[in-house]
C-alpha cells in the first residue's frame, strides 16, 4: 500500500491511517485506492476483530477529494474524473459497514465531504473536541456521495441532513454529539488513546455478535417490523451458536470475566 495510508494490525485489531497530514489528508487518487485495499483487507481478515481508522496530523481528519488534483483532471478533460465514485468511494464505504467486525473512527480534525462519509461509515466515532464536520458537496457544486445520502439521514434525520447537505457549515464537536454524528468527545490530546481504548476492548469482545448487531440495525432502517422480528430470530440463532456465547454464559455463571475468541 502506499505510504499514504498505513496499515498495521497487532492484537486482532486493524489500525488504518490516512497519512498525508500535510494535504490536510485529502484523498489524492494514491490514497484513495490504499484506503480501498486497507479496507477491504482489514474487513476480509479473520484475524482482524476490529478496525480503527484514524488519521496522522492534528489539523484534519480527512477533507475529502484533493481538488487540486481533481481540477487538473478536469483541465485535461480526463474521462475518468467523475470514475472515483464507483472505484474509490463506493468500494471503501462497503468494506468499512459491511465488515463483519466494528469500527471506530477517531476523528482528530475536519472531516468534510467524503472524509465526513467514511467517519459516518464507521459504526462508533471518537472526537477531538477541536474536531468539526462540514457536508462540503453543495459548496463545489457536487451532490452527497460516500454513503452520505444515506448515513446521515440516519444519524441527524432527514430534515436536518437536508439542511446541512445544502448550507455546508463547520458543525463543531460539541454540537456534532448532540446531533448524534459523535458517539464521544475526548481533549484531543487523549483521542488516539481512547479512540484505541473502545476499539481494543472492542476487538477483545464477541465479534459474532457485533457482526450481527450491525447487520440488524442496518437491516431494520429499511424493513418492517415484522422482517426484523425475523432477521433478529436469523441472527440470534447465529449468535446463539457461537463458542463466544456459550464462553459468555459461562463466565456469568461463574462470576468470572469472559475471554472471547471472536468465534
Amino acid at each position: 500500500m502506499a505510504d499514504t495510508v498505513l496499515y498495521e494490525v497487532s492484537d486482532g485489531l486493524a489500525t488504518i491511517t490516512l497519512n498525508r497530514p500535510e494535504a490536510m489528508n485529502a484523498l489524492n487518487v494514491a490514497t484513495k485506492v490504499a484506503l480501498r485495499d486497507a479496507a477491504r483487507t482489514a474487513a476480509d481478515d479473520v484475524e482482524v476483530r476490529a478496525v480503527l481508522l484514524t488519521a496522522a496530523g492534528d489539523r484534519a481528519f480527512c477533507v475529502g477529494q484533493d481538488l487540486k488534483e481533481h481540477i487538473g483532471l478536469l483541465a485535461e478533460g480526463s474521462g475518468h474524473v467523475m470514475t472515483t465514485v464507483k472505484e474509490h468511494y463506493n468500494p471503501i464505504v462497503r468494506a468499512l459497514t459491511e465488515a463483519a467486525k466494528p469500527v471506530v473512527a477517531a476523528v482528530n480534525g475536519v472531516a468534510a465531504g467524503a472524509g465526513f462519509g467514511f467517519a459516518l461509515a464507521a459504526d462508533y466515532r471518537v472526537v477531538a473536541d477541536t474536531a468539526s464536520f462540514n457536508t462540503s458537496f453543495a459548496g463545489v457544486a457536487l451532490t452527497a456521495d460516500s454513503g452520505v445520502s444515506w448515513t446521515l439521514p440516519r444519524v441527524v434525520g432527514p430534515g436536518r441532513a437536508t439542511d446541512l447537505l445544502l448550507f455546508p457549515r463547520n458543525i463543531p464537536a460539541q454540537e456534532a454529539y448532540e446531533l448524534g454524528i459523535a458517539n464521544r468527545v475526548v481533549p484531543g490530546a487523549e483521542l488516539r488513546a481512547e479512540a484505541e481504548k473502545v476499539a481494543r476492548k472492542l476487538a477483545s469482545g464477541p465479534t459474532v455478535a457485533y457482526a450481527a448487531l450491525k447487520e440488524a440495525v442496518a437491516f431494520g432502517f429499511s424493513h418492517s417490523l415484522s422482517e426484523t422480528l425475523e432477521k433478529e430470530d436469523e441472527l440470534q440463532t447465529r449468535a446463539g451458536a457461537s463458542e463466544d456465547h456459550t464462553i459468555a454464559v459461562r463466565a456469568f455463571v461463574q462470576k468470572e470475566t469472559p475471554k472471547y475468541l471472536g468465534r
